[in-house]
């Protein structure tokens, strides 16, 4: 679907959104699980749309997992305002979902949202089975921050210096620094207004790119150490164990970013990053730098995501995970290639 495309009716959509919040006294807001700066940026600056917009709204930024806001993102404008959905008792007169489409993401918030009395979205995922009462879903757009951009635009709710640095962190996050194919010239218009309304790139970058704790580094080290590549080098893979999170004292919400350090190997088409989680999970990111949907392996897997940046996460180890992923990965090429680097024990096999 083209941009102009997706963009008719858009306004009677969010005018259908503004309706619900209208009606609503009690509003959750929550994105994906494990989530990303799009997903905590857009949340929180959408919260903050809502109160101004309408004042009197009882509004609660839910975090989908029972975790704490990545250190990455605790610089954000409000980033103490979330709390854990397995600790929020309250059944929500509208439930809106940020940076999702599909409620299977949303972990121990999904039970929130089924005592939700109305579901709202406001997404850039593709997604092939609305189940929501009113929404916007893009996915020309680069981020969920675009959309609530848009959003704000379209109720006239101007612009503060907080809201335009939580939606500068989620485009930013969202694009690799404007680095990624999605990278659009929306993506640099919406960019230079929330710069004008007092967002700094310098303390996003700062913060999320520039500032990584020393244990994150060594771990960085030990994902590098271990890159494998398959097919002529087109696709590579790394993993972080239970056992090296433990070691380096990195948790789980930290460890995304991990996933662009093996997107960077030199003639590398697609980019595979496990970590194994707990409850004894495997958590896959999958990033494409050619023009082949990585989405569709995702979806296979139990995930979903964008062409070019999507994810999942099954049940097992490292190595089942592997053994799963990998084949649908090379199935991506029509020619054979010989490996490069170390590989886990049992993976010449596969």
């Amino acid at each position: 679907m083209g941009e102009a495309s997706d963009r008719m009716g858009q306004g009677e959509r969010f005018d259908a959104i503004a309706r619900l919040v209208e009606g609503a006294r009690t509003i959750a807001i929550c994105a994906h699980t494990s989530p990303d700066g799009d997903a905590l940026g857009s949340g929180l600056a959408l919260a903050e749309i809502i109160e101004r917009s309408w004042p009197g709204r009882e509004v609660t930024c839910l975090l989908a997992d029972n975790d704490v806001v990545p250190r990455t993102y605790a610089f954000l404008p409000g980033a103490e305002r979330y709390v854990r959905a397995r600790e929020f008792e309250g059944a929500p007169d509208l439930f809106v979902c940020v940076d999702l489409s599909q409620p299977s993401r949303l972990a121990d918030a999904r039970a929130v949202l089924e005592r939700s009395a109305r579901v709202a979205v406001l997404d850039h995922h593709p997604c092939d089975e609305p189940c929501w009462d009113a929404g916007v879903v893009r996915p020309d757009a680069a981020a969920a921050g675009v959309i609530v951009a848009e959003f704000a635009r379209h109720v006239g709710c101007a612009l503060t210096p907080s809201i335009a640095q939580n939606l500068l962190c989620a485009l930013m996050t969202d694009t690799g620094c404007f680095q990624y194919q999605n990278a659009n010239g929306e993506a640099f218009r919406v960019a230079s207004s929330l710069v004008e309304a007092g967002a700094s790139p310098s303390e996003v970058s700062l913060h999320v790119y520039q500032s990584d704790r020393l244990a994150y580094l060594h771990l960085s080290a030990t994902v590098m150490g271990r890159i494998v590549t398959f097919e002529q080098g087109r696709i590579a893979y790394s993993y972080a164990t239970s056992a090296d999170l433990a070691a380096t004292g990195v948790p789980v919400a930290e460890c995304d970013g991990l996933v662009d350090l093996v997107r960077r190997v030199d003639g590398c088409e697609v980019a595979l990053f496990l970590k194994e989680v707990p409850g004894g999970l495997v958590r896959g990111n999958l990033r494409a730098k050619s023009d082949r949907d990585i989405s569709v392996i995702a979806r296979e897997m139990g995930g979903g995501g964008h062409p070019a940046a999507a994810g999942f996460t099954v049940e097992g180890d490292i190595d089942q995970a592997l053994s799963t992923v990998l084949p649908k990965l090379r199935a991506l090429y029509a020619t054979g290639g010989a490996q490069t680097g170390a590989p886990r024990c049992g993976e010449g096999a596969r």
